[in-house]
């Protein structure tokens, strides 16, 4: 993957007292304000939901409801590794941008990568067009971004869809495969099937926990057709401070699994290894005091090997969904 190091902003987390809430930098407003024009006037950009649609009926597998491979005007639906789908997102050529995903609290575009013969509908995170916070230094959630799918791949859990960071159309960002899902049906919807979810709500719980996740909110999980569950909006995470807010607190102090603990327990190992390589491509992204934090987390759930409780503040993201 591409060093990208040349070009990142401070990492460090600002002090409390120090970070204004209030404050937005001129330049990002400047850059919202071209983005709106520039979508406006945009004649290829329909804002009908079903502009955005598929007729074709696709083959059941995550991968393949949103890969499209294309041979003169025929069109048909593969499956691909982690690895393949990460080569087309990181190499492929951004040749289509529907326009934006109205929902997202930063700026956030549906967009067609290519590669080779695929073409993979994917969600492009501009660096530029992330809304300042208080307490998370600016330009930094698309790093969050990555880490977060790291930190998912490294444990097995195939909870964050496979994630890059690129150049796009409007410069450094986030790239992350699009889930085919239904909009109508999140976290609070669960409780129709909840058998065939638990496993895969339970990875997600203790997830969250690794990476502090301040935004779990019940639209942020996807069910696709086949019933794999999927997390997305990974931008508000890793933050030395505690700040877990989610909405799936049901498993709160219950023992985790002990498969789950395993993993965590490899997780523990690599993160504290200088050399792995996914402690090195972490240094890229996070500071030296986040990282600290995360094996912090880590090394508490293996001793407690509890799900974790609400703490101290806000325990639930706002709005909900």
């Amino acid at each position: 993957m591409s060093d990208f190091d040349s070009r990142k902003p401070n990492r460090e987390q600002p002090e409390d007292d120090d970070h204004d809430k209030g404050k937005h930098s001129d330049d990002v407003f400047s850059f919202f304000d071209a983005l709106r024009r520039d979508v406006e006037d945009d004649d290829d950009f329909d804002d009908d939901d079903d502009a955005l649609a598929d007729d074709d009926e696709p083959d059941d597998s995550p991968f393949a409801r949103t890969l499209i491979s294309k041979s003169g005007d025929d069109s048909a639906r593969r499956t691909v590794s982690t690895e393949r789908a990460l080569e087309i997102l990181e190499c492929g050529d951004v040749q289509t941008e529907y326009g934006i995903l109205r929902w997202s609290s930063n700026y956030a575009f549906l967009v067609a990568v290519t590669h080779d013969d695929i073409t993979m509908n994917a969600v492009y995170k501009p660096q530029r067009g992330e809304r300042p916070l208080w307490d998370f230094p600016d330009g930094t959630l698309c790093y969050r971004e990555l880490a977060s799918f790291l930190t998912s791949h490294e444990l097995g859990w195939q909870i964050v869809p496979p994630t890059v960071l690129r150049e796009g159309p409007r410069g450094l960002g986030s790239v992350q495969m699009f889930i085919e899902h239904d909009p109508q049906v999140n976290f609070f919807s669960f409780n129709e099937n909840p058998g065939v979810l638990l496993t895969q709500l339970h990875k997600i719980a203790v997830f969250d926990a690794v990476i502090n996740n301040a935004d779990r909110k019940g639209g942020h999980c996807l069910l696709d057709p086949d019933n794999h569950l999927w997390g997305i909006d990974h931008g508000i995470t890793f933050h030395s401070a505690h700040k877990l807010r989610t909405v799936i607190w049901e498993f709160a102090g219950q023992p985790i699994p002990d498969a789950l603990l395993d993993d965590l327990d490899r997780l523990c190992v690599v993160i504290e290894n200088p050399a792995s390589s996914y402690r090195q491509r972490l240094n890229n992204l996070l500071s030296a005091v986040e990282i600290k934090a995360c094996q912090s987390r880590i090394r508490n759930l293996l001793k407690v090997k509890k799900f974790p409780l609400p703490g101290p503040g806000p325990n639930y993201p706002w709005p909900p969904v």
